[in-house]
């Protein structure tokens, strides 16, 4: 159904909540991003906080704006179902979201594209030894829930008498696990927003946390960690190698309308990290900022977002 997001009458949906462990974290999302749209003059926009009944939840809205986080928001579940209702929607579409959801498979997908520098890791699955898998990789390492966001179920081990503890936090979440070396250096961001059917990279975002790594306290508390945008420990050249880095990423997976691209720094070298399909947009998320640090604002982005919801998925 082709729908007019030019139109400042049409009934928009403004999808959070859901079933994920982000539930709280999309709600604030949600929230900030159902604010913008008032002021933008989007009268008719609501704040649909999801539930199993999600067909009725959207019935009789014209477009969706998503602002879900984790299963089923970003994760290409929400995206098959709106594209069976026949909703437009922001964002990615199903093929990319099921994809960078899962951070193996979107190695796997990235892998393809050489340019793109990756940190050595082990996918393990339910049933396999954890401490068999691992014998290839050098400590220290992070083990990862292969498919979950905020940090939940990361750990940093540092030692072998660390591993099954941090390997059973990970399961928690997901039967499989991603374990990769742990890069000592710094987390920097970057955003890739679609303009007209176009991809852009932001500035990219240096942070610097008060915590031993970006765990989901320093991610959501304020105080913990400090936002250097545009970066400075970084080279100008780096800079430019990580912003097209951040787009090649983000064509080589499929996606559309906006993501942000998460690397590690060490010896001023960036190393991918993840994809995020559906970032956040509470007060203390990065892709605002990124947008603010050259000019665009936080509506602005809001605006940006919804456009996406007429491109092609």
């Amino acid at each position: 159904m082709q729908t007019n997001l030019q139109d400042k009458n049409i009934k928009i949906a403004v999808l959070c909540g859901g079933f994920s462990s982000e539930k709280d974290v999309s709600i604030r999302s949600g929230k900030n991003c159902l604010a913008a749209l008032q002021r933008l003059g989007y009268k008719n926009a609501k704040l649909v906080e999801v539930t199993k009944n999600i067909a009725n939840d959207v019935a009789g809205f014209d477009v969706a704006y998503n602002a879900m986080h984790g299963k089923y928001g970003e994760d290409g579940c929400i995206q098959g179902l709106l594209e069976i209702l026949q909703i437009p929607y922001t964002g990615c579409g199903v093929m990319a979201s099921a994809i960078c959801m899962n951070k193996e498979f979107t190695k796997r997908v990235l892998s393809t594209c050489p340019d793109i520098p990756l940190i050595k890791s082990v996918f393990v699955k339910k049933g396999e030894n954890v401490f068999d898998a691992v014998k290839g990789l050098t400590y220290p390492m992070i083990t990862k829930p292969v498919s979950e966001g905020s940090s939940f179920g990361m750990t940093k081990v540092n030692k072998p008498e660390e591993l099954e503890k941090a390997y059973k936090e990970a399961v928690k979440y997901n039967d499989d696990v991603l374990i990769e070396e742990f890069i000592d250096g710094f987390f920097v961001t970057v955003g890739v927003v679609e303009k007209d059917g176009k991809p852009f990279a932001t500035d990219v975002l240096e942070i610097r946390t008060k915590t031993e790594w970006y765990d989901f306290d320093a991610k959501y508390t304020k105080g913990l960690s400090e936002f250097i945008v545009p970066a400075t420990g970084i080279s100008e050249k780096t800079t430019e190698e990580i912003k097209d880095l951040a787009i090649k990423s983000f064509v080589t997976a499929g996606c559309s309308g906006v993501s942000r691209i998460d690397f590690m720094i060490r010896d001023d070298r960036p190393y991918f990290l993840e994809i995020n399909t559906s970032p956040g947009m509470t007060d203390t998320s990065d892709l605002p900022a990124q947008c603010a640090s050259m000019g665009i604002s936080y509506d602005e982005l809001v605006e940006l977002t919804l456009k996406s919801a007429g491109l092609n998925k």
